[in-house]
């Protein structure tokens, strides 16, 4: 898709390759920073949004 609308296919692939999971992986980062493990963001928007945080 993004060749079709113009752009040079070396970036299309890179941006195919970052996109597609293959580079995805888990860090520990969450766990070592915060002490507890990380949560799924569907679960915090839920909890944040049920707690009226974002009401204006």
């Amino acid at each position: 898709m993004l060749a079709t609308v113009g752009l040079p296919g070396e970036f299309a692939d890179l941006f195919s390759m970052v996109l597609d999971g293959r580079n995805a992986h888990l860090a520990d980062g969450v766990q070592r920073a915060l002490g507890r493990p990380p949560r799924d963001f569907a679960d915090y928007a839920r909890t944040a949004a049920a707690s009226g945080v974002w009401n204006v």
